[in-house]
């Protein structure tokens, strides 16, 4: 009934939002989330003759993926288009034995797509009010598997792209997932925090465990519907992130393709529990208005304080319902302290930075390095930097991808599985402003500032989307 409701409310708000349109502003009408770097592509391509400058790392046996919006066919109402919506697509750059085998991209086969595609729907429930699954795309349990927040289920993809099944993983529940899931590398357990867009009075905590079934499962209150992209994990907690991004009716009312926004009302905190706790374990600490996309790492100390790294923007969605919105964005370290209910915040790097990633093999441990791509708070797309930040010594290096080049999330990859922290390659989709194409860069990451170790040239161009992952071939 609440569906239908809102499903409803939506449709009214699109035909008010077609009447006020000659109301917008030019840089509404003009909207750069759907323009050069981030206009979507029209066809699914396959490539297997692929130009590569340097060397590729005869080590490098696996795919490199990652996804992000592509509506598959134009949106009604440009000016009221968000970035954060639309039909999801997936690209992948398949290496082994030194060379570039083969890209592909491939629309994630929700109902929608497969329709105008011409393809059988694919087997498995569905959920949710909207079925785009667009925002990251890792490997787990030996599978591929496509992620979105708020409501729609995850979506399994086969090792060349192909859509397999939509569902909870192995589960037959119908519960909402996260775009941003981390493993445990200790146990194998994805923890995930969750929420549903029509449930504005709980997340949801959800482990995964190795063998993809669903171990753990508890509901959270929170208030107000709060938008939860990401959280982190330390050896033994769960860190959530309750910030005041929230659901607006409003904007629903409105039509708005995106119905979040910043709520002065909404108190900010962080909360502690521990894996796989119950509700009545949580520890909640306050902070100052905030957000928070992207952690990079979370950690323990001995004294049972807990320290975690991320990019914190001042404000989010506080006026556009384009995308992001932010004046200000810097890397922060937020200590946790058993003797406090409130979070200490520590400028590490006043660097506009995004997407912020690091060595995983030290997912929940002290760790030295992170990685992070510069971007603008103007919402245009501009030539950037690779970040190498040293949490150590306070310094960083960085690599700039020529004077038109922008890269998307670095992935790092260790060259031996006890290697040093920075003994490693960096992985990215760049596109370049003046050609419109785009290459895969691989970079290492203890000389990030020298010149690349190799460069597979693409045919095509991949727009500008959220994240992406290596994941290991099985043969």
């Amino acid at each position: 009934m609440l569906q239908s409701t809102l499903q409803s409310a939506l449709e009214q708000g699109a035909r008010w939002l077609g009447r006020q349109a000659q109301r917008l502003s030019p840089v509404q009408l003009d909207n750069p989330f759907l323009q050069t770097v981030y206009a979507p592509v029209s066809v699914e391509t396959t490539a297997d003759k692929l130009q590569v400058k340097g060397t590729i790392p005869a080590e490098l046996n696996g795919l490199l993926a990652r996804i992000g919006p592509n509506p598959i066919t134009p949106p009604k109402n440009p000016g009221t288009h968000h970035w954060f919506v639309g039909d999801g697509m997936v690209h992948g750059l398949r290496l082994a034995d030194g060379e570039a085998l083969w890209y592909r991209n491939r629309w994630v086969g929700t109902d929608t797509v497969n329709q105008i595609l011409g393809k059988p729907r694919a087997p498995g429930p569905r959920k949710g009010v909207a079925e785009a699954v667009n925002t990251n795309i890792i490997g787990h349990g030996g599978r591929l598997w496509t992620l979105v927040e708020a409501g729609a289920l995850p979506v399994e993809m086969d090792q060349e792209l192909n859509t397999v099944k939509h569902g909870l993983f192995d589960s037959d529940r119908l519960l909402p997932f996260s775009a941003h899931p981390h493993l445990d590398p200790a146990t194998g357990d994805l923890h995930a925090i969750c929420y549903d867009a029509l449930q504005l009075n709980r997340i949801y905590y959800q482990v995964i465990d190795k063998d993809c079934r669903l171990a753990h499962q508890v509901a959270i209150p929170v208030k107000h519907g709060p938008m939860i992209h990401d959280c982190a994990i330390t050896a033994t907690k769960v860190v959530v992130l309750d910030l005041p991004v929230t659901f607006s009716p409003k904007l629903v009312l409105r039509g708005a393709s995106f119905p979040y926004q910043w709520n002065e009302r909404h108190q900010a905190r962080v909360g502690l529990l521990p894996h796989r706790g119950q509700p009545d374990q949580i520890r909640w600490f306050q902070l100052d208005p905030c957000f928070v996309f992207h952690t990079a790492n979370a950690y323990d100390l001995e004294d049972g304080t807990v320290i975690l790294d991320a990019v914190v923007h001042n404000r989010m969605f506080a006026g556009s319902i384009q995308g992001p919105d932010s004046q200000t964005i810097r890397f922060e370290r937020w200590t946790l302290s058993p003797a406090s209910d409130s979070v200490k915040r520590e400028i590490l790097f006043d660097l506009p930075q995004e997407f912020p990633r690091y060595d995983e093999r030290l997912t929940g441990q002290p760790y030295r390095f992170a990685y992070g791509v510069g971007v603008g708070t103007d919402q245009l797309a501009r030539p950037n930097e690779l970040y190498r930040m040293d949490l150590k010594t306070g310094t960083q290096i960085s690599h700039r991808f020529g004077p038109t080049g922008i890269s998307a999330e670095a992935v790092f990859l260790p060259r031996k599985s006890l290697g040093a922290e920075d003994d490693g390659w960096l992985l990215s989709y760049v596109y370049d402003v003046a050609t419109e194409r785009s290459s895969v860069v691989i970079l290492n990451a203890d000389d990030l500032d020298g010149e690349p170790q190799a460069v597979v040239e693409l045919p095509v161009r991949v727009p500008m989307g959220f994240h992406g992952n290596w994941i290991p071939s099985a043969h």
